[in-house]
């Protein structure tokens, strides 16, 4: 927040609300009230290609993404008049679009990892892959991990040099910040084929110009921390799939912030040495594979014409479980583990707390700690009329 351009206030029931000026009128937008302009875009776009209206969509989100963002994601569909029908992973997707392109006459099955680094998350998936048929193992990933994080230590570096060289601080200036930030963002970009890119901007702040040279060294240096932080779901990934980095046949790369030559090398180093697969386009790999899900629904994969389909397994990426009524109890009793293949369903007997209890309440959770207040509350139900017994 302290980064952003424009303002977060708090809504009702601490729901952080967008604050914009539109039209000379200062307007307050919830995040998913953003996503449905972007999606209503997209649909006129689409509508304008096709010379036909949409009605129906596919989205790809997060593979990290909880119920409360997924839930969030849909409303926004529906906002911008959409029929959504289904929600996918995007490493999932992406994992797909690399299967159905590259590899379709594997005989064998093959291990897959995605790595998925955009501007704002970081996905990391497990999948085994056979013929048509993809199998999620595991997933993990960092839902505030991203090229974004990058530029904002870009913009710090530059906000202190700034300081430093003129006596000037232009941390609550909102305008030369994304001055910065922009010129960071490019600059970021660039350094992944260049050694070292010059910043140049003319008035930044009180008629000062603001000049600086940076070198992917630098760039590396002040960003290593969040680098060696990519590299702790990519592990965790594995470790929970039971997989040796010698049993993965393909690191897929996807996502814009995975051209960096650091984040590259990591990533080797983790898998000892292995290729890289940067064939793939990072930028639409996804979408592609939600074109190829969405025509498959509509009746348009079956296997007639180029289209092939295909059947997809995947997991929950957290633990779903309940805390139950006991006095002083505040444990969550896991009923689906996380990585469980879906659509699942599991049953959990539970005892009452006291002699001839007749209603008992139950709150649900997401997460993966033993403590259900430190998880992702999803709802709460209540059984009543229970037959009164010891």
């Amino acid at each position: 927040m302290k980064l952003w351009p424009f303002k977060v206030t708090k809504g009702s029931e601490d729901k952080p609300m967008i604050v914009v000026t539109q039209e000379g009128k200062e307007k307050r937008f919830a995040a998913e009230d953003i996503s449905s302009m972007v999606l209503s875009k997209m649909r006129e776009v689409a509508e304008a290609y096709l010379g036909s209206t949409v009605k129906n969509a596919v989205i790809t989100v997060p593979a990290y993404f909880n119920n409360s963002q997924r839930r969030a994601t849909y409303k926004a569909g529906t906002t911008a008049g959409l029929n959504v029908m289904r929600i996918i992973n995007e490493p999932t997707a992406a994992a797909i679009a690399y299967g159905l392109n590259k590899k379709t006459g594997w005989y064998s099955k093959r291990n897959v990892v995605i790595f998925d680094l955009g501007g704002g998350t970081l996905d990391v998936s497990l999948l085994s892959i056979g013929g048509d048929v993809f199998e999620v193992k595991a997933t993990s990933g960092d839902t505030h991990l991203g090229g974004e994080d990058f530029d904002n230590k870009m913009v710090n570096y530059c906000v202190e040099e700034f300081k430093r060289k003129h006596q000037l601080d232009v941390s609550g200036n909102t305008r030369a910040l994304m001055r910065i930030r922009n010129a960071c963002e490019k600059a970021k970009k660039r350094l992944s084929f260049a050694c070292s890119v010059d910043i140049e901007i003319d008035c930044l702040f009180s008629s000062t110009d603001f000049y600086i040279t940076f070198t992917r060294d630098k760039f590396e240096h002040i960003n290593m921390d969040l680098f060696n932080k990519c590299m702790e779901p990519v592990e965790k990934c594995l470790g929970d799939a039971k997989m040796d980095t010698s049993s993965v046949d393909d690191i897929v790369l996807i996502g814009g912030s995975s051209r960096i030559p650091r984040v590259q090398q990591l990533l080797q180093d983790v898998f000892k040495g292995k290729e890289l697969c940067k064939g793939i386009n990072r930028e639409d790999a996804v979408a592609y594979c939600a074109a190829v899900q969405a025509a498959v629904l509509n009746g348009n994969g079956n296997g007639t014409g180029k289209l092939k389909d295909f059947t997809l397994m995947d997991v929950t990426p957290m633990s779903l479980g309940v805390r139950t009524e006991r006095p002083n109890s505040n444990n969550m009793c896991v009923v689906i583990p996380r990585h469980t293949r879906i659509p699942i369903i599991k049953s959990k007997t539970f005892d009452t707390s006291k002699d001839n209890q007749i209603s008992c309440v139950f709150d649900s959770f997401e997460g993966e700690s033993e403590t259900a207040l430190e998880n992702n509350l999803l709802g709460s139900f209540s059984l009543h009329d229970l037959p009164p017994a010891p």
